[in-house]
């Protein structure tokens, strides 16, 4: 009986070992990418194989003699490719084209050598070295040939589409390039400590022009003051979750300011405008966050700041002859406007009050639980023709869409009992608002 049990269990481990054989002869005789669980990889495989030889066919003919260097892009890239050279050009395919052809006139001994070449499916980055000298023809990027010698290093990161680029961008060392044609002093020299001196004098100079310091007005409510040499263009920053909203933003010259100051207060989240004049729209296109204002100030907030309905006339000599001059620094131009907002909105827990007059759109801000009122240019606290501070006033009526309207507009916020307003230039409104703001409707 142990004899037949043995013998049994040896004939079914040969049975199975001759099927477990077929089955392996038989996925054998399959071609590869028909395998389960393998056509994806070795599709992925063949991509990565295909694009790998097509970037380095390429590199390769622009590494190589002139005549060939001429064709490579015209050869290699598709119709629809764009291209990005870091800091000197962006474009299509004849940009690309025309750039490598400024290129080799510029340089006549442009050489490239490929250091590194790495692909994964339709993408490739190449690690690159290239040198030449600057004595050939033709300018480079309106630069003279002065007989330079360059020897950089960059990274390009291409993308293919059935056999062709379709996309590169190029990230060369500029730094290095500026320094070896004389752009810039050498690393290390007393001209580049000279240039780092008077850099860093203008940014001194740039602090006085902010205070960067918020100055507390209320719950969550901070004040910051710019503008050379007397501070007087306010920006207001809300607490809007876990960072800042501002409301208004300045001039040009107060956007690094009011970036590093928002950041240091948990980012800032959004910009609302009060309006879209230069003196309040300037820092809002570089901050790198989205811009929202009234739905009638819109236009102008994109467009010319209201500049369309202005009057400069109406100003006193003196006026006529510096205000067009310094508004023209005050404005970062054109906003790109990511939403808008109407009377009676909650943004950052305050309500949106409209008061048309200034500016089509003008807003403020209303807290209701401290009677906290943010007024934008509703009304003023200084002359902006001499800049001297004082009572509240009516805006001057050249700069107004419609004085009779910015009139009607104070006795509307004068309505709504302030305890304390806070105007988009120089200083606030307390004590008996009411009575102040009336009196600036009725007498100016």
């Amino acid at each position: 009986m142990t004899d037949e049990t043995e013998t049994a269990g040896t004939a079914t481990e040969t049975e199975a070992a001759t099927a477990t054989e077929e089955r392996t002869s038989d996925a054998e005789a399959l071609p590869r990418a028909k395998r389960p669980g393998r056509s994806k990889d070795a599709g992925a495989a063949s991509r990565t194989e295909e694009t790998a030889r097509l970037v380095g066919e390429y590199f390769e003919a622009v590494a190589s003699d002139p005549d060939t260097q001429a064709n490579a892009q015209a050869r290699y890239y598709a119709e629809d490719a764009q291209g990005v050279i870091a800091g000197t050009m962006a474009g299509g395919r004849q940009e690309i084209i025309d750039y490598f052809t400024e290129l080799r006139s510029a340089f006549p001994d442009f050489s490239l050598e490929v250091i590194d070449l790495i692909a994964q499916d339709d993408r490739a980055a190449v690690h690159w070295r290239c040198t030449g000298t600057f004595a050939g023809s033709t300018p480079y990027q309106g630069i003279e040939p002065n007989g330079a010698r360059i020897d950089i290093k960059g990274v390009d990161f291409v993308r293919v589409r059935d056999g062709r680029l379709v996309r590169n961008d190029a990230y060369p060392d500029n730094m290095s390039v500026a320094r070896q044609l004389g752009l810039l002093p050498p690393q290390g020299s007393r001209a580049e400590k000279g240039m780092f001196g008077a850099f860093n004098a203008r940014t001194r100079l740039a602090r006085r022009v902010g205070s960067g310091e918020p100055e507390p007005v209320a719950e969550g409510v901070w004040l910051v003051r710019g503008g050379f040499p007397m501070k007087t263009m306010n920006v207001y920053l809300i607490r809007d979750g876990d960072g800042v909203m501002l409301f208004d933003a300045g001039i040009r010259g107060m956007t690094r300011m009011l970036a590093a100051v928002g950041l240091s207060m948990g980012g800032i989240t959004r910009v609302l405008l009060g309006h879209g004049h230069a003196d309040h729209r300037g820092a809002a296109a570089g901050l790198g966050v989205p811009v929202l204002c009234h739905e009638a100030e819109r236009a102008d907030a994109e467009g010319d700041g209201g500049a369309h309905y202005m009057d400069p006339s109406q100003l006193n000599p003196l006026g006529r002859l510096l205000l067009p001059r310094m508004i023209a620094g005050w404005d970062g131009g054109p906003v790109p406007i990511a939403g808008t907002v109407k009377e009676g909105d909650d943004v950052a827990g305050f309500r949106v009050i409209h008061l048309p007059g200034h500016a089509p759109g003008m807003i403020g801000l209303w807290r209701e639980a401290d009677r906290v009122a943010l007024s934008s240019d509703c009304f003023y606290t200084l002359d902006p023709q001499t800049g001297r501070k004082g009572a509240p006033r009516l805006p001057h009526r050249a700069f107004n869409y419609d004085t009779d309207q910015a009139r009607r507009s104070i006795r509307k916020l004068a309505e709504m009992e302030p305890s304390a307003a806070w105007p988009g230039h120089a200083d606030p409104v307390t004590g008996d608002v009411r009575a102040a703001l009336e009196r600036a409707a009725a007498t100016t």
